[in-house]
């Protein structure tokens, strides 16, 4: 492996984007990567930390898949590393035609990437392995919406509605009959996930119904789990998201829970993934941890687990190129820490000028 090894990382525009570059360029056996990003945007912000940019059709588009092998042709790509929750799917489906080209996506395969990136296939997953989940119902309708928001305690207790498919915070909503105080009005800045019922309602009805879990409200802390798993073993690492801003983790710690690291081997397994990808998981009133979703993909604040002792990014790539990491001996430097800050790359004429 002692030659440059081009890769393709796409979402160049996803907020991980940095870190993952970061976690290739400064790797524990000091490989050179070149590294060519894509993204559906002409003018992301990976555009200017990789070596090369493509701007490549949306993931459903016919012509995605021939799009990036056409990219892996021409600049001799090893491997692709997939950022976002979309192409995954599209290139969970096409794997053999990589392989046929000698090209690895750091991807699973697409049974256990349909079945992870379910809402409801994850908690029936719980069901199955033993791993708490919130009280949940999965409804299409009105009338069940209003029965399941009855039966979770509403108007007494919060109640959380998300969509079946979705990624990030995209349609999840916290339903609460609560009224914002004075001094929470002046003093904390809006998120955008409360709503009240009446105003959740005119959206259902504005459209057809769509397919929605309902599910408890957990008061608790909030965890993110990077995970990497191999035919050695699985290495899960939970991190405390302290603040989240967007969806997106702007300080978080690592905080190696044992019940947090044992659910998420037991559904790495379960679902069969590989490579890296991520879990995530909150905890209820009593501080038992209950999933909340699956991210079979690189997550986003992942740089974290480089900072802590293990690159699972790096390390998935060397899997990817064949060669087996061992994972029997490894050290997590618990309670490490990365806060996010607004930083910046200034362009001129779509060249690179700097960074802040």
């Amino acid at each position: 492996m002692g030659d440059v090894i081009t890769v393709v990382v796409t979402g160049a525009g996803a907020p991980g984007i940095a870190g993952t570059i970061y976690s290739l360029k400064n790797n524990p056996d000091e490989l050179p990567f070149r590294i060519i990003s894509t993204d559906v945007k002409s003018d992301p912000v990976g555009r200017y930390l990789a070596d090369e940019f493509y701007k490549v059709p949306t993931p459903e588009d016919k012509e995605y898949i021939q799009s990036i092998k056409k990219i892996a042709i021409e600049e001799k790509v090893k491997v692709i590393i997939p950022q976002t929750s979309r192409e995954i799917i599209s290139l969970s489906q096409h794997l053999d035609e990589f392989r046929e080209i000698d090209v690895s996506v750091i991807v699973s395969d697409y049974a256990s990437i349909r079945r992870a990136n379910d809402k409801y296939l994850i908690i029936k997953e719980c069901k199955n392995t033993n791993v708490p989940y919130p009280e949940y119902f999965l409804i299409d309708n009105e009338k069940d919406f209003h029965s399941s928001l009855e039966k979770l305690g509403y108007p007494n207790n919060k109640v959380v509605v998300k969509p079946r498919f979705s990624s990030g915070l995209r349609g999840l909503r916290i339903i609460s009959n609560e009224t914002l105080t004075i001094n929470e009005f002046l003093e904390e800045k809006p998120t955008g996930l409360n709503i009240d019922l009446e105003s959740i309602l005119k959206i259902f009805r504005n459209g057809p119904f769509p397919e929605m879990l309902v599910t408890e409200y957990l008061p608790g802390d909030e965890y993110s789990v990077d995970v990497f798993r191999n035919s050695n073993g699985t290495v899960a690492i939970p991190r405390n998201r302290k603040d989240i801003r967007s969806g997106i983790s702007f300080d978080t710690e690592i905080e190696l829970n044992s019940d947090i690291i044992k659910y998420s081997v037991r559904l790495s397994e379960s679902l069969n993934l590989k490579y890296c990808f991520g879990f995530q998981f909150k905890m209820d009133q009593a501080n038992v941890p209950k999933i909340l979703e699956s991210n079979p993909r690189i997550q986003g604040t992942m740089v974290a687990s480089t900072y802590a002792g293990f690159n699972m990014i790096y390390y998935s790539v060397k899997e990817a190129l064949g060669h087996s990491i061992e994972i029997s001996d490894i050290e997590i430097c618990d309670n490490t820490q990365i806060k996010r800050y607004w930083g910046a790359i200034a362009t001129k004429d779509e060249h690179y000028s700097g960074r802040i």
